[in-house]
């Protein structure tokens, strides 16, 4: 099942630039795991060793946070639109 990814601005440096990908993936860990295999270096600026989200990053699954939803374990379906928010701290 087709999955719309959008990535974040500050993530694009170690997508060659990509915005946006098309993911075959049945849970959001699923989804992650390909991400992580597309573009090597991605994974540490999303999850912790443990393999939990960091907690600067938000994903969204249709607009739901999916720390309020099954978290990594949510489940998508095709057509859901997935989007990585990450904070950015300054001063």
């Amino acid at each position: 099942m087709a999955v719309s990814l959008t990535i974040p601005q500050v993530l694009r440096e170690l997508t060659a630039g990509t915005d946006e990908v098309s993911v075959e993936a049945q849970t959001v860990t699923q989804l992650l795991e390909e991400l992580e295999k597309r573009f090597p270096g991605l994974r540490r600026k999303i999850r912790r060793e443990d393999g939990s989200l960091h907690g600067f990053v938000n994903l969204y699954v249709n607009d739901e946070e999916v720390r309020f939803l099954n978290g990594l374990d949510t489940n998508l379906k095709d057509g859901d639109v997935v989007t990585i928010l990450t904070m950015i701290a300054g001063g």
